[in-house]
């Protein structure tokens, strides 16, 4: 299993959100670098970055963020936020970018996952984020009538490989995983899910690896002291 360290950026700034509210946000780090480097230094591979900024408003204020990280770190990225339309997919990818997410658009304009993975299959991500068990989308703010599993088996048929899938209840609370939604995604389809939102301590990452999970985001916990980042790696890879 992989451990993907986390980097939220709003306003240039390495945040933390709680709930995915955004008067929640409070910085965590002062360097994205320098905290990027080291998530590498205690052995991360991946790491998983979102534009809160895009998230909201559709455009991608901080890309030279990302972009940066990716050319200087040596980590793949995984990116969030924002990704609504192919051009912009093209150009994340293109620019070194590992892993793009594609979030609301996966409810609203299905299409553009489809078209995605025809032309890029496993750098194509999506994300499943859900409230109450219904996908919410728009950076969390609005809420669809879509099941999270119902979307998981859409994106499977058309090819998705990655499904990050986030219980925005338990996100930045440090609460624990789901485990009960997270079983009931990774039993619905075939898809690699990687787990986000409540990460705490080791025995989330191990929890999450007895599911046979692909992946697991750890934000808050790394940034708080509860979990330490080396000790997940070797958990989940052992």
């Amino acid at each position: 299993m992989t451990v993907l360290p986390a980097i939220d950026i709003k306003d240039g700034k390495c945040v933390r959100l709680r709930r995915g509210d955004y008067s929640t946000a409070h910085t965590v780090a002062e360097s994205y670098m320098d905290t990027a480097l080291e998530f590498k230094r205690a052995g991360a591979k991946w790491i998983h970055m979102v534009d809160l900024d895009g998230a909201k408003d559709a455009a991608q204020p901080n890309r030279e963020i990302f972009t940066e990280v990716a050319k200087r770190s040596g980590l793949k990225v995984e990116l969030g936020g924002g990704i609504r339309s192919l051009d912009t997919v093209e150009m994340y990818l293109s620019a070194g970018i590992s892993r793009v997410i594609i979030g609301s658009a996966a409810v609203k304009d299905p299409d553009l996952v489809k078209r995605a993975v025809a032309e890029y299959g496993g750098r194509i991500a999506v994300g499943i984020d859900a409230k109450n068990g219904y996908v919410a989308t728009e950076g969390w703010l609005e809420q669809s009538d879509v099941l999270f599993t119902d979307l998981a088996r859409a994106m499977e048929k058309v090819g998705v490989e990655h499904i990050i899938f986030t219980d925005i209840s338990r996100d930045g609370m440090l609460s624990g995983v789901n485990l009960e939604q997270l079983g009931k995604i990774n039993d619905c389809c075939s898809c690699n899910i990687i787990a986000s939102g409540g990460v705490h301590t080791l025995k989330d990452i191990t929890d999450c690896k007895a599911l046979g999970l692909y992946g697991v985001i750890c934000g808050k916990s790394l940034y708080e002291g509860t979990l330490e980042l080396a000790q997940a790696i070797k958990a989940a890879e052992g």
